[in-house]
């Protein structure tokens, strides 16, 4: 029987899944590869992998879909490792560097710049311009929000501007898998969601940044009936954009 190809997120916000799966007989029908965000969403879209935990902006590029687990990356609030980052008050921002690791993140703040801010700011992919502000995701944002003058939470904006949770990414496949594998797969999830500060042991230590807090407190792993419901919002607002 040929292997499930499952590709996750090297971010610590996937940890406790990681947790869960390695620790679940689950691990002896997968062949588990983890990258960046929009890395993992191309291998899905590119048919070189089965599910992935991929960015929630990437549904709109998978012809079909399928939301396979009870589980997401989430957030009711703040999220604690998704922002723009600002010199400057965000009503004064003109231009915006996008993070390259990043589609929904990405997505997200263009959407709430257009639409909550109600601006219209340059966007930048070029590193070596130094812009107004910009979108940082993920480890690399740890301890890091007193190191410029402007820092704004994009789950918690989101927050703001609808009143909606929001799930950053999801358990997808782009093909109808045996419902024995996700079954089990859900399980193991769940293993790794209620036993979340598990992996925190051997993290490195950042000023300003709590582990627990983090993965119990600003991210919500389930994906609930809001959170699907902010996801068809988001994409509804991301396709406007274009």
């Amino acid at each position: 029987m040929n292997k499930i190809r499952v590709s996750a997120v090297s971010y610590t916000n996937t940890y406790p899944f990681l947790n869960g799966i390695r620790k679940s007989k689950v691990m002896e029908q997968i062949d588990l590869s983890v990258d960046y965000p929009s890395a993992c969403a191309q291998k899905v879209i590119d048919d070189q992998a089965d599910i992935g935990i991929i960015p929630t902006a990437a549904l709109l590029s998978l012809p079909e879909y399928y939301i396979n687990t009870d589980f997401c990356i989430g957030t009711e609030g703040a999220v604690d490792s998704v922002f723009i980052f600002a010199n400057k008050p965000i009503d004064e921002v003109k231009t915006l560097r996008l993070d390259k690791q990043s589609r929904t993140s990405n997505g997200l703040a263009r959407v709430l710049i257009k639409n909550y801010w109600k601006k219209d700011v340059e966007l930048i992919t070029d590193e070596s311009i130094k812009p107004d502000a910009y979108v940082l995701i993920g480890d690399r944002t740890f301890g890091k929000k007193n190191a410029v003058p402007y820092v704004y939470d994009l789950g918690e904006e989101w927050f703001n501007f609808t009143g909606l949770p929001f799930a950053f990414a999801l358990w997808v496949s782009n093909k109808k898998l045996p419902e024995s594998f996700v079954e089990q797969f859900n399980e193991a999830l769940a293993y790794g969601v209620e036993h979340a500060t598990d992996v925190i042991a051997g993290l490195p230590e950042f000023e300003d940044f709590d582990y627990t807090k983090y993965l119990t407190q600003h991210l919500n792993f389930h994906l609930t009936d809001k959170k699907r419901e902010a996801v068809q919002l988001y994409l509804r607002y991301l396709k406007e954009l274009d």
